[in-house]
């Protein structure tokens, strides 16, 4: 049996999100073209910013709560891996 990651229960509402994104950068590219006020760009960047941070955060958590509590109940070397892991992840996020 394949290992199931812990964001896909939720697989559906993830996709739906960064397709969203993915419309707010097309939107921002278009801002760019068409010569848009600095300010409403910027406003756009910070909103399409908390969306990707928002979807990090869900991903996180998910993580967190299967594969490293199903790590840690395994109780061997990985436990120690995955926490080291999910570390560098969140060291990456707040950069």
């Amino acid at each position: 049996m394949e290992h199931q990651h812990g964001y896909i229960s939720d697989k559906s509402a993830h996709l739906k999100r960064l397709k969203r994104i993915e419309g707010q950068a097309r939107g921002l590219q278009r801002m760019v073209e068409e010569e848009k006020y600095c300010i409403d760009i910027l406003t756009q960047v910070a909103a399409m910013t908390k969306a990707l941070e928002a979807v990090s955060l869900a991903l996180l958590s998910e993580h967190m709560s299967h594969c490293v509590v199903s790590a840690a109940r395994a109780g061997d070397d990985e436990a120690g891996e995955k926490i080291d892991e999910v570390m560098a992840a969140i060291g990456r996020l707040v950069k």
